[in-house]
């Protein structure tokens, strides 16, 4: 009995050493959406979970830690990644103290009633080419992280920090995917430590912003999941017949020189404009459409890309709303995947608030809750059972 006691106390020890982290999946299926909101005139929070399930997404990232939103979401089942901005890296990135608070007052005070399953630290840091910024991007992730532990979170919440593609000195063809000299120091130390904790990497992935970049050169149907003849990377033998493939297996090529093949990508933006100025070429609504309706398509078949075959994409698609309030060249104001109002700003297969030739009818949502859209406790009594009813056959 003693023996067998030691040995159970030498594993245990043994295995925690080994493999100190466990593994946290902060990602249901393959399909998500980012909340962004620039705005003065888009649905209340509480409306956003009526329509995100009416839509049946499941995953969703926002850009800060908005307590009005994470109240809303309370409830809900909905996965969400919350944002430490930018302005705040360098604060928590210089006192443990600052991260405990900032977690405590952001995390824990809505866990686990609002599924928080991660946390960004930052966006398109590394990119930015602010010195300050990248020095600090690192420390503040792992004071997050270990506020996180601190609090007994660590292992239900996610630390992560997106990044552009500006990180990259060579993406073309995939296999020549590779990180800037100027932005290694920073990122292998980020990526050590991100494999330490099981962190994927968060990528924004845009063949849009590559289209209107070179639109004599790309193909459009390249980008847009259309039929084409494609590109072929003599140096990894592999056929790419479309963009958005291509850019994330240039991501691993990138990952794999740094030495962090076995890295996880998942896309942490992706999107097509609606409107855009004159410059922008590509941006409109038939093109939106036929990119965000292929790219959802191909997210529900939870296949890999040429180069990972066996690692299902998953990715956010940016954005839920067009945000009016966006600085930047028309396109910037025009993600979104709903209309101000709550109506589909085009139809992908996704149930809106109110149907898209009835705006006027968000005002009883805003105003009323869902049970003045509904008209009555009964109506509102239906539409639930309905509701439960659809989600027992999807099971």
């Amino acid at each position: 009995m003693a023996f067998s006691t030691s040995f159970l106390l030498w594993f245990f020890v043994t295995f925690s050493i080994a493999f100190p982290h466990s593994v946290v999946d902060a990602f249901v299926g393959t399909y998500g959406v980012n909340y962004g909101r620039l705005a003065d005139n888009i649905p209340a929070p509480e409306s956003v979970v009526t329509l995100l399930k009416a839509a049946k997404i499941r995953n969703v990232r926002i850009y800060d830690s908005d307590h009005s939103v994470l109240q809303a979401f309370k409830g809900s089942g909905i996965e969400i990644i919350i944002g430490l901005n930018n302005g705040l890296v360098k604060d928590v990135g210089a006192s443990e103290d600052r991260a405990i608070a900032w977690v405590k007052e952001n995390v824990e005070a809505f866990v686990p009633g609002t599924r928080i399953r991660g946390v960004a630290v930052g966006n398109e840091i590394l990119g930015s080419g602010d010195q300050g910024l990248m020095e600090a991007l690192l420390p503040a992730v792992k004071n997050v992280y270990s506020a996180l532990e601190r609090l007994n979170l660590a292992k239900e919440i996610e630390v992560s920090s997106p990044h552009s593609a500006a990180v990259f000195a060579d993406s073309y063809p995939p296999s020549d995917g590779v990180f800037k000299d100027t932005v290694l120091p920073y990122m292998r130390p980020l990526l050590q430590f991100f494999s330490q904790i099981h962190s994927p990497f968060y990528m924004n992935i845009y063949p849009f912003l590559a289209y209107i970049s070179d639109p004599v050169t790309i193909d459009i149907k390249y980008a847009l999941f259309k039929k084409n003849k494609g590109v072929y990377d003599s140096k990894s033998k592999l056929h790419y017949d479309n963009m958005f493939d291509a850019q994330i297996d240039a991501a691993y090529a990138a990952l794999d020189k740094a030495g962090f093949g076995k890295t996880e990508v998942i896309v942490s933006e992706t999107g097509w404009a609606s409107r855009g100025d004159a410059n922008e070429v590509g941006a409109s609504v038939k093109n939106a459409k036929t990119y965000n309706s292929n790219l959802r398509k191909k997210l529900l078949k939870k296949k890999g890309t040429p180069a990972r075959p066996k690692t299902p994409v998953k990715a956010y698609v940016f954005a839920l709303f067009n945000e009016n309030l966006k600085p930047g060249p028309t396109s910037e104001r025009n993600f979104g995947l709903f209309k101000a109002d709550g109506s589909t700003a085009y139809d992908i297969g996704f149930t809106g608030l109110v149907p898209s030739s009835a705006s006027s009818s968000f005002i009883s949502i805003k105003g009323n809750g869902l049970q003045g859209l509904l008209g009555s406790s009964l109506s509102l009594m239906i539409y639930a059972s309905c509701s439960v009813a659809v989600l027992l056959l999807m099971m």
